[in-house]
């Protein structure tokens, strides 16, 4: 049986922080649902119930768009090793663009990654932690580079050429905010 907590415990901060994927989980009001698995080094426990997630550039923007217009969104978990467990964070998001104050303080959290695209700040209201004993247990041999390789090779402005071209509206042309317009 799933246990609900009202934040993350040091317990459970470590586990996440041991983890090298998670997935991300947002809905617009109306529309299709986003599903994403998530990796490199992106995410940061930022206390008992805040996290931030490094949003990189990607083939789509789902996420900024629905929690412009929907800020509900789930963080999971897996352990992959060790003892089974799957952790969810359940709460509200808010994007953070370049552009904005708090850009800077939240981007000093993470090492410079090519191709960040927003700043995705999680207020976590609901913490569940279930058994995960049908997940499989798989070993873990690196992070792959394709996407900071690309990121470097376009360059900033190719980057945000990208976003202009291919992240300004959701599939469901939904409005990013991605472009300062």
């Amino acid at each position: 049986m799933a246990k609900r907590y009202s934040s993350i415990s040091e317990d459970q901060r470590r586990f996440i922080e041991e983890q090298k994927m998670f997935f991300v989980a947002t809905a617009p009001d109306e529309g299709r649902i986003n599903l994403s698995p998530k990796g490199l080094d992106t995410l940061r426990v930022a206390g008992p119930n805040r996290v931030h997630w490094l949003n990189m550039t990607g083939s789509g923007n789902e996420t900024a768009a629905h929690l412009n217009q929907n800020p509900r969104i789930t963080l999971m978990f897996c352990a992959y090793q060790g003892e089974p467990m799957i952790l969810r964070l359940y709460g509200t998001g808010r994007v953070i663009h370049e552009r904005d104050a708090d850009w800077q303080s939240r981007i000093e959290l993470f090492h410079g990654l090519p191709g960040a695209r927003q700043i995705i700040e999680v207020d976590v209201d609901l913490v569940q932690v279930s058994c995960g004993s049908a997940v499989p247990l798989y070993d873990y041999q690196s992070d792959r580079d394709a996407l900071v390789k690309w990121a470097e090779k376009k360059g900033d402005e190719g980057v945000r050429r990208y976003w202009d071209e291919r992240n300004r509206v959701s599939i469901d042309g939904i409005p990013t905010g991605i472009i300062d317009e």
